[in-house]
């Protein structure tokens, strides 16, 4: 019997080259049950679609090649979890495409924002395009940066064009080059969302070069941070106790600039070994129920709880 990724990868003609379908499991759904009233009109506020490589080219550029994920999985995830809202951010393997994007905000509807990737190419109709499609912020992924020069430099390139569309940034970057380039995220015109936990790792403890100015950036108001994607800074799944020390600073320091996304369908953004990158990388296969109750861990009062899933994401993404 042929496999969805099958069927879909024979309708591919012009795409064919730039998509080698898997035989892998898609996207995981959550096996544990939320353990935990959750607020009404919640938000998980870090996720990503994967369209059909027929309607929604990969860049020739990308380093991977991710699996399919679509908006009625990503729906069928939010059921289970009782998240109301959702916050799509475009992938890298797209460039400065946001089209997959905008298709899965169109799909949610008025319950789904955006967050766009960007480049030199992106026009102002780029932008008013993506503004009427509910995207409202920029990523800048800046991972494997370790020159915070360079960091800098990216920072500023996008940060005016922000400030005209009334958008904010988000930084996906380690704690050191985030301490590196901390006085500019400070006097920020536009507002500053740090993810995944600033990028820290669970294995360097809490002293870890540059953790205290994430803290510090927190405390100030100057930016939010998402207690988010636990399962790629921590040795420890399913429950991820070596997080919690962070979760819990992170919180404390300010709860008001807080936010929690699952990081669903949890793409694993590198090319399999021996393989081209037009092959399929499955996901990663996260138990995203299970994950989402290490939130009333991190974070046991029920009102807590509250800002970091309703009240701060309706803030940030204007809902």
């Amino acid at each position: 019997m042929l496999s969805r990724r099958d069927i879909l990868a024979g309708a591919v003609s012009a795409g064919a080259l730039a998509y080698t379908p898997s035989c892998f499991a898609k996207a995981s759904q959550p096996v544990t049950a939320v353990k935990f009233d959750i607020p009404p009109n919640a938000c998980d506020c870090a996720t990503h679609i994967f369209g059909d490589p027929g309607k929604f080219r990969l860049s020739p550029e990308r380093v991977f090649t991710p699996d399919i994920a679509l908006p009625e999985e990503m729906a069928a995830l939010h059921r289970v979890l009782h998240m109301k809202r959702a916050v799509i951010v475009t992938s890298n393997a797209y460039g400065n495409d946001n089209s997959v994007t905008l298709h899965g905000i169109q799909a949610r509807g008025i319950d789904a924002r955006g967050v766009a990737v960007i480049d030199d190419q992106s026009s102002e109709e780029d932008f008013k395009r993506m503004s009427r499609g509910g995207i409202c912020a920029v990523r800048i992924n800046l991972r494997t940066v370790k020159d915070p020069a360079i960091g800098r430099k990216s920072f500023q390139a996008v940060v005016d064009r922000l400030k005209k569309n009334n958008w904010h940034v988000e930084i996906y970057a380690t704690p050191p080059l985030i301490a590196g380039m901390k006085d500019l995220l400070q006097d920020s015109p536009v507002p500053v969302v740090l993810d995944h936990f600033g990028g820290l790792q669970a294995a360097l403890g809490l002293d870890q070069p540059g953790f205290s100015d994430v803290v510090d950036l927190v405390r100030s108001g100057k930016a939010y941070v998402k207690i988010s994607a636990a399962y790629r800074l921590s040795t420890q799944g399913p429950d991820y106790p070596d997080m919690a020390p962070f979760a819990k600073a992170l919180i404390a320091a300010n709860a008001d600039c807080s936010l929690w996304g699952s990081d669903w369908p949890h793409p694993n953004g590198a090319r399999l070994p021996g393989h081209p990158v037009t092959d399929v990388t499955p996901p990663f296969q996260i138990d995203d129920g299970r994950l989402l109750n290490q939130l009333a861990v991190w974070a046991p009062d029920p009102a807590i709880r509250k800002k970091i899933l309703v009240d701060n994401p309706a803030r940030i993404y204007r809902f």
